[in-house]
């Protein structure tokens, strides 16, 4: 029998196997249950409700997102690489998500309570990854390694999800905003 953290990893994969397959509005409680192999009963003992169970998956899957791109990133040897390869590797999963491309186009509402709650943790785990790639960079002058961090994680956060006038599957475009508008100022002429 699976021990308790599997059983919930299981019931997640089954319901975004179900989401992926139908959608959040059309996948039910049963659906999730029968899928994962387990009663309503056991997932109801997981995750209370419906609501609870699909903000559960949406975190679940934002988690192995952010571990893919750590995967991803973990061979950067510079600031200025990491963050070059993290907005093209996020960017590229972004758009090629499908789940997360089909919930965005039919049911977006669904994303905003999780998205709003986890932001803040998100960013201070960025921050936290960025800080030994910060602290091996030379900074200007009066600049300091945890604001660098921390204002480096909100700006790939917020050019990872909306890149604006840059084409971030493009190496030299990449290249260009990393180096002029992200480091610009940053980092010791």
């Amino acid at each position: 029998m699976a021990s308790e953290p599997e059983q919930r990893e299981i019931i997640l994969q089954a319901t975004y196997a179900c989401i992926a397959r139908w959608g959040v509005k059309r996948t039910s409680l049963e659906d999730a249950a029968r899928e994962a192999g387990v009663s309503r009963a056991t997932l109801y003992r997981y995750f209370g409700s419906r609501e609870q169970l699909m903000n559960a998956v949406v975190a679940w899957e934002y988690r192995r997102f952010f571990e893919r791109l750590i995967d991803d990133v973990r061979d950067a040897g510079s600031l200025a690489e990491v963050m070059e390869l993290g907005l093209q590797s996020a960017r590229k999963a972004i758009t090629e998500h499908e789940v997360l491309q089909m919930v965005l186009q039919t049911e977006p509402a669904l994303l905003e309570p999780t998205f709003s709650a986890i932001g803040s943790t998100t960013r201070d785990r960025v921050a936290q990854f960025l800080l030994p790639y910060v602290l091996e960079a030379t900074l200007a002058p009066g600049r300091d390694p945890e604001a660098v961090a921390d204002y480096l994680a909100r700006m790939f956060l917020s050019y990872m999800g909306a890149p604006g006038r840059w084409d971030l599957t493009e190496s030299d475009q990449v290249k260009s905003l990393v180096e002029y508008e992200l480091l610009g100022g940053i980092l010791a002429s």
